[in-house]
Formats: C-alpha cells, sequence, structure tokens
C-alpha cells in the first residue's frame, strides 16, 4: 500500500524542477545544509537521551538515611 503511494521516477523530477523554481538554485545548499545540521542535532540530542536512561538503568539504587 506504502509503495502505491510513493513518486515514481517523472513525479520526482517534477518535484525537483518546482522546488528548483521556488527556492532558487543558490539557496538549495543553504537548505540542505540546515537540514542536515538539524538531523545532526537530533541524532546527537537521541543519543545523549538513550545514554542517560542505559546509565540510569545501570545505577544502584541510593536508600535513604532512614532506611539504614
Amino acid at each position: 500500500m506504502l509503495l502505491i503511494s510513493m513518486p515514481s521516477g517523472m513525479e520526482w523530477i517534477i518535484i525537483i524542477f518546482a522546488i528548483l523554481l521556488l527556492f532558487g538554485g543558490k539557496k538549495i545548499p543553504e537548505l540542505m545544509k540546515g537540514l542536515g545540521k538539524g538531523i545532526r542535532e537530533f541524532n546527537e540530542a537521541k543519543n545523549n537521551v538513550s545514554k542517560e536512561l542505559r546509565d540510569g538503568m545501570n545505577e544502584e539504587p541510593k536508600q535513604s538515611e532512614e532506611q539504614k
């Protein structure tokens, strides 16, 4: 079902042509650079959260002074 709704070869050419018309050749590298930076920051944040969760699960539970 998903493959049916995906654009085919000619549709991709039309999409790329429309993007070129809207943004121009000079803006596209800037857009791609910003997109790459955003993806990189997202992956770093995702990895940091995963690391914190793993570290938290491996931590020994702290006992309060009342329980000692």
